[in-house]
């Protein structure tokens, strides 16, 4: 009997998973806390809508707008910022489901939280790709080198721009 551990079709889907190293990954949760002050919102609201009812209408709101603030905290906690490198060495910059290889990347630099306002306001390009977190101080700039692309540049929040352009292998120019 054959050995089956072995075969193509494993082999194939084996190095297909480990295809994708990653030398920076973050996740843009929200602050700590807003997680106590939407729980006291969601139970103000509830308080508001009990408002001495007896019965099932005394518990029935704190239990309907207790996951509330969970759910909408989470959803604003869902973007990501990733670097991967392929298997031929090429960096790639991923933002949600926004992918930019580091080869259409002419130059980079950080934005400090002091110029966050400068970069998004009379100075922010409108074709620019903008992934904004207002909870997040500084951004990365990466200014594209591409011809076929209509946007100039990246303008995306990240806790840590030094170390994202540093795994792209790009020296930062701010």
């Amino acid at each position: 009997m054959p050995d089956q551990s072995h075969s193509p079709t494993t082999d194939a889907v084996d190095t297909d998973t480990r295809a994708v190293a990653s030398p920076y990954r973050e996740r843009l949760w929200v602050p700590l806390w807003w997680w106590p002050v939407g729980f006291a919102i969601a139970g103000l609201l509830a308080a508001e809508i009990h408002m001495g009812a007896p019965g099932v209408r005394a518990w029935l709101p704190y239990l309907l707008l207790a996951p509330v603030p969970v759910w909408i905290l989470l959803w604003m906690s869902r973007h990501r910022l990733e670097v991967a490198v392929t298997p031929d060495g090429t960096a790639e910059l991923r933002v949600d489901r926004a992918h930019l290889p580091v080869s259409f990347v002419a130059r980079a630099a950080a934005v400090a939280p002091t110029a966050k306002s400068a970069a998004l306001g009379r100075q922010l390009d409108p074709a620019a790709y903008v992934q904004h977190r207002p909870w997040i101080g500084p951004m990365a700039l990466l200014v594209l080198d591409d011809p076929d692309d209509p946007t100039p540049y990246w303008l995306i929040s990240t806790r840590r721009p030094d170390r994202v352009l540093a795994a792209l292998g790009l020296p930062s120019a701010g």
